[in-house]
């Protein structure tokens, strides 16, 4: 299983295309939407200011790009390819493969949110205490596995031709619902009472609480864990149904 570690990784490093999207893109993004912005006035009902919330979101971002784009397209091209099948045929439990992709998709979504939290902080002098930072990274990168597991579900249910699609729908909607471009404050109501159920709301919250010094919400945690129950679950039955058409 470490040997299919490293080739993973060793191939995800090699996608030029791949490493832009999700190490350089959320860097870019966040000089886009924060680069002007005033770093005294906080946004409304957050009180943080705008490089300092669009920093969660834009590292938030990254690695939901990493383990979500990274996974559901090479599962799903692998599958149609025989891949998949072949490595059945070794000694690889099939628990290994799916655990080899989630880990490389996960060394990779790092650099993403290291990137975004270095620029944030030499451009837009975001500054927090040595803990926050530390927290802030732990959190994003372990919260970024409710995604990895959907990217999983999403290769296995989808065929070559279609998993793109589908995940550019589930992607750029979870990233713009959950309020990962622009602050959900600034959505209607009803829109906001949609988002904060959407684990990438939650997502971004648990970051948000660590930059206000305060602990995170109950909410936020149960979403994410009911996510992530859902999704893993979701992986598994499919990769077993998948298992037994082989």
């Amino acid at each position: 299983m470490n040997s299919l570690i490293r080739l993973e990784l060793a191939r995800s490093l090699r996608n030029r295309k791949f490493l832009f999207f999700s190490v350089i893109y959320p860097s870019a993004l966040f000089l886009l939407i924060a680069g002007n912005a005033d770093s005294h006035t906080k946004i409304d009902g957050t009180g943080l200011t705008v490089p300092t919330y669009m920093m969660v979101s834009m590292a938030s971002f990254g690695a939901l790009t990493a383990v979500l784009m990274g996974n559901s397209e090479r599962i799903a091209k692998e599958r149609e390819s025989g891949w998949v099948r072949q490595l059945r045929l070794t000694t690889l439990p099939g628990r290994g493969y799916v655990f080899a992709k989630t880990a490389s998709a996960a060394v990779v979504s790092l650099p993403s949110v290291v990137i975004v939290f270095v620029v944030a902080a030499t451009v837009k002098d975001v500054r927090l205490d040595a803990w926050q930072w530390l927290a802030l990274t732990g959190s994003i990168w372990a919260g970024s596995l409710v995604f990895a597991a959907l990217g999983v579900a999403i290769g296995y249910l989808a065929s070559g031709d279609a998993v793109r699609p589908i995940t550019m729908i589930t992607y750029f909607g979870l990233s713009m619902l959950g309020g990962l471009w622009m602050p959900s404050t600034t959505f209607p109501t009803w829109l906001q009472d949609i988002a904060k159920w959407l684990p990438t709301h939650a997502y971004a919250a648990l970051g948000r609480a660590i930059e206000q010094s305060q602990a995170p919400h109950a909410q936020d945690v149960a979403v994410l864990a009911v996510f992530f129950v859902l999704f893993a679950g979701s992986a598994a039955w499919l990769y077993r149904k998948d298992t037994l058409k082989a």
